[in-house]
């Protein structure tokens, strides 16, 4: 993951969360497809997640908690009156992006 990278000078953290954010996105997406499911075509890791809980497919809380991410995928790409990101943030973006992307490869995994 992309996110996990050290940050280098130059580099915002808020990109990198957002880096963060697109993992864990993609994970959910990709235990869709391997599920035969449709998503629509969002960056709501809330509603993608909802989306399959309603088929069935069970949301550990830890994965649940990943739904703060979202404020990541445009809000941090882009200039904002935010306060900028802590580093201790950009690692809890990090932490969750993870668990989601470790949940996901078990779904992944267990529909072979």
């Amino acid at each position: 993951m992309l996110a996990r990278q050290a940050p280098q000078q130059g580099v915002f953290l808020e990109d990198l969360a957002f880096q963060a954010q697109q993992a864990a996105e993609k994970a959910i997406k990709a235990a869709y497809l391997r599920l035969g499911l449709a998503f629509r075509y969002t960056h709501d890791l809330e509603e993608l997640l909802a989306g399959l809980e309603g088929t069935g497919c069970t949301i550990p809380a830890a994965v649940r908690e990943s739904i703060t991410l979202t404020r990541f995928a445009v809000e941090a790409r882009y200039p904002s009156p935010a306060e900028p990101l802590s580093p201790d943030e950009l690692q809890e973006a990090i932490h969750l992006a993870q668990t989601v992307l470790e949940w996901a490869s078990q779904v992944i995994s267990s529909q072979v």
